[in-house]
């Protein structure tokens, strides 16, 4: 078992039983198998890490660039593509071309964080998005209830604070999850089963990673 990473896709929420009976809500999440496009090493790149393909994609959404690239190492379009950072000396346990099946990297037990984006929400005001209060619909107030109110003083600072909560886009942002529970592995499905939710709707492409973070509470 080697701590590195795997691309998936988000299928659905289902709930799935223990053996003393206790129902646990679970993300199930089609894993593979990725593909090994390139290989990143210090000497080179300054870095060490393997770049990873998941999911086949059509030529014809491809732009010409990264066909080559495809076609260089014989494999098929990817339709997401990213890197997993790895120390230099595990880079020789994968080679370029190379299937990494989930059961490969992930076991029942292991503590995990998921990189998605979250679903998009358009733009909203500030009290859907921050949960404000608004003003009253009464004692003389005029075409305000919904407003954000004061967002600052002309003479000090004399300017918007950074990080003012405001009216804005809401959702469509990375999140990352940390020290989600992996519940299952089912290879012969390429499905991974976890704890929880994890970031982004049906379809949505993830990053899954060992925990970086030693989690504060060991959930059953």
């Amino acid at each position: 078992m080697y701590k590195m990473g795997l691309l998936g896709k988000k299928v659905g929420m289902t709930q799935v039983f223990t053996e003393d009976g206790v129902r646990v809500p679970v993300t199930v999440v089609a894993t593979g198998p990725c593909m090994v496009l390139a290989k990143r090493s210090p000497d080179k790149d300054g870095y060490s890490a393997v770049q990873l393909g998941f999911d086949d994609q059509k030529p014809s959404r491809v732009n010409r660039p990264d066909l080559g690239r495809f076609k260089k190492v014989e494999s098929d379009p990817k339709a997401f593509v990213r890197e997993i950072r790895l120390p230099e000396e595990a880079l020789s346990r994968f080679e370029v071309g190379q299937a990494v099946k989930v059961e490969d990297v992930f076991a029942a037990g292991d503590m995990v964080d998921v990189t998605g984006h979250t679903q998009g929400k358009g733009y909203q005001g500030v009290i859907k998005r921050h949960h404000m209060n608004g003003s009253k619909a009464t004692h003389g107030v005029h075409e305000f209830y919904r407003h954000g109110g004061s967002i600052g003083c002309r003479l000090t600072p004399g300017r918007v604070v950074k990080g003012r909560r405001m009216a804005g886009q809401m959702g469509n942002t990375q999140v990352t999850v940390p020290n989600l529970k992996v519940v299952g592995v089912r290879p012969e499905e390429g499905l991974l089963l976890i704890r929880g939710a994890i970031p982004g709707g049906k379809n949505n492409y993830v990053v899954i990673r060992y925990a970086q973070k030693k989690p504060l509470l060991d959930r059953a």
